[in-house]
């Protein structure tokens, strides 16, 4: 809301000087006539008050129709976020120069590219690539620390979810209820809240009941798009310090895999790295003394635009993958630790989708499964999406569709990948982006 101010008007007021002349106890002969009165007839003077007060209205409607100020929005005139986050970063960064990431120049042999021409003319075609990562990752820094400071123990994960997705919206200036209007920008897939045992792939569905605890360990992974670029980032949260060693293993971890990752360089050797890094620390919990391992069969993942995970994978414990990184490619480096057996499977409801982008042409024999594939393609396209975001856009009754389409392998279901229970997981995630001349840690904040 904008408060319109109030306009005083200071009209003189007539009346004021024929009541003086009332009240005076001097003589009439001898009373001070101000502006010649005294020479004035009675119909003259009538004449003259009635003039005056009309310039005077008149006068006075002139300076409304100055004063008052326009209504202005708000959004627009913000320097700061606010809590919770609902400022477009547009109206933050009106110039649109949105801050870059973490810039590392290139080691050993391709310690050229940092003063080549060639690269550099390279990098100066990639603004719109550039712009778009880092208005997401800016968008995905602003809402994480608002979360980070407002998550607490007592909370509903779905209350978790929607508060972090109403930001990711509001801070795009995508809410994604018109259609099409998610696919320009807002969310790049859905708020994974996965506790203790679970990793991954975990987001509550409608009339999910969960209420995080204070020895909770919770996974906090979202994506932020703008044109299909995704920012990739995730985060742990504990609220018992007896964590805090699982938790500096898989940040130390993600961190070796950032650092270790560039152009020309090996999977293989980014995953040897980074599982030397995990696996040099123990936690203790409950009194037993615990082992970090690197959740082998989880790997980071290369993003493509629109696709979320690409067609190379960054193993996170040594192998014998030779396939090598490239410039221009964008990786989401992340890391998993586990006080259980480093292994994770299927568990639990699915509540994660995504239409493939090479599924197949067939028939569909299910009207349902028609009309929401219609839907999915024209909202989401191939980004993910959850069973709560096709709640939020009114489809009903629509299990039968979708299982219809995951069971024709034109959508793919992702359910949530758990350790054995009792056991404690944890993650850390950056994008990177490979461009000719740096490593962008594009997602990089003070946090992690």
């Amino acid at each position: 809301m904008a408060a319109t101010s109030k306009v005083e008007v200071n009209a003189i007021n007539c009346n004021q000087f024929s009541s003086a002349k009332g009240s005076s106890s001097l003589p009439s002969s001898q009373k001070e006539q101000p502006n010649g009165d005294a020479d004035l007839s009675d119909d003259e003077k009538g004449e003259d008050e009635a003039l005056a007060d009309a310039g005077n209205n008149a006068a006075g409607k002139k300076k409304k129709k100055r004063k008052p100020k326009k209504k202005k929005n708000l959004a627009s005139l913000a320097t700061k976020q606010s809590s919770p986050p609902r400022v477009p970063v547009s109206s933050l960064f009106p110039d649109g120069q949105y801050p870059p990431g973490e810039e590392v120049e290139y080691r050993n042999e391709n310690s050229y590219r940092t003063t080549s021409e060639e690269k550099r003319h390279l990098d100066r075609m990639n603004n719109d690539f550039l712009s778009d990562y880092r208005q997401g990752a800016e968008v995905h820094r602003q809402v994480r620390q608002w979360a980070q400071q407002n998550i607490k123990p007592g909370q509903t994960l779905t209350e978790i979810a929607e508060g972090i997705e109403d930001g990711v919206r509001a801070l795009t200036g995508h809410q994604g209820l018109e259609e099409g209007d998610n696919i320009k920008g807002g969310m790049g897939f859905p708020t994974g809240l996965s506790l203790n045992h679970c990793a991954a792939h975990y987001t509550p569905n409608a009339g999910n009941k969960v209420i995080l605890q204070k020895d909770d360990v919770m996974k906090v992974d979202f994506g932020v798009h703008l044109n299909g670029r995704i920012v990739d980032s995730a985060f742990t949260m504990t609220f018992n310090p007896v964590y805090d060693n699982l938790l500096a293993a898989v940040k130390d971890a993600t961190n070796t895999g950032v650092r270790e990752a560039g152009i020309d360089v090996r999977m293989s050797d980014i995953g040897a790295a980074i599982q030397e890094a995990m696996e040099s620390y123990e936690v203790e919990i409950g009194g037993q003394s615990l082992p970090v391992k690197c959740i082998r069969n989880l790997n980071g993942h290369d993003i493509i635009q629109y696709s979320i995970h690409g067609r190379k994978s960054v193993p996170i414990v040594k192998g014998g993958d030779q396939t090598r990184m490239e410039e221009g490619e964008t990786f989401a480096i992340e890391t998993f630790g586990s006080t259980g057996k480093g292994y994770v499977r299927d568990d639990m409801e699915t509540s994660h989708y995504a239409k493939k982008a090479d599924g197949p042409n067939v028939p569909l024999r299910v009207s349902s499964a028609r009309t929401l594939l219609n839907s999915i393609s024209k909202n989401f396209g191939t980004l993910p999406f959850c069973r709560r975001y096709l709640d939020r856009l009114g489809h009903e009754k629509y299990l039968l569709g979708l299982n219809n389409l995951v069971s024709s392998g034109i959508v793919e279901a992702y359910p949530p990948l758990c350790d054995v229970k009792g056991s404690h997981t944890a993650q850390f995630e950056h994008t990177i982006l490979l461009r000719p001349t740096v490593k962008e840690v594009v997602s990089r904040g003070d946090d992690y």
